[in-house]
């Protein structure tokens, strides 16, 4: 699937008027979009009314200093629903935010780190509101670029949280 940058980007915008206007403040915890959520959500002017601060915890180390906790890691892996959702609780709580977002995944190779547990393309992600975490797994086709792949990423990101939040 090809993914339009310039869609992806009007699409976070409407977002980011949408949490303005319903007062709803979002945090996020990335890995493997690396502050790409983030940013795109501050891209657009009023942002400063909802995004509450956003962490890249890129190793599991900083993942566990932010409130993941290691076992959850040991048990199911850096790649899995159970990470993607204590980091977007983690986010919220440690952010004070009505959203949180955690997102981890393994992008267009496979991570030398970790390489039994990483697939490329694999992203879990899941969305923390209400005291409620709502989780997803996606398989991003091969992109031509990393910047493509945290696009898709985003997209899917988008799309259900716009679900959850409407």
């Amino acid at each position: 699937m090809n993914y339009s940058e310039k869609a992806i980007r009007s699409e976070y915008s409407q977002l980011t008027r949408l949490l303005i206007e319903k007062k709803l403040t979002v945090t996020a915890m990335e890995s493997a979009t690396s502050g790409q959520i983030a940013s795109l959500i501050t891209d657009t002017e009023g942002a400063s009314a909802v995004m509450k601060g956003a962490l890249v915890t890129y190793s599991n180390e900083a993942k566990i200093m932010m409130g993941v906790p290691a076992e959850i890691i040991d048990r199911y892996t850096v790649y899995s629903s159970e990470t993607s959702s204590a980091m977007a609780r983690a986010c919220a709580e440690k952010f004070g935010a009505d959203i949180g977002i955690g997102v981890t995944g393994t992008m267009g190779n496979t991570d030398p780190v970790n390489p039994e547990n990483s697939v490329p393309g694999q992203v879990y992600f899941s969305l923390y509101f209400r005291n409620t975490v709502h989780s997803y797994f996606i398989e991003i086709e091969p992109q031509p670029s990393r910047l493509m792949y945290k696009l898709a990423a985003a997209d899917s990101i988008y799309r259900e949280l716009i679900k959850i939040i409407e």
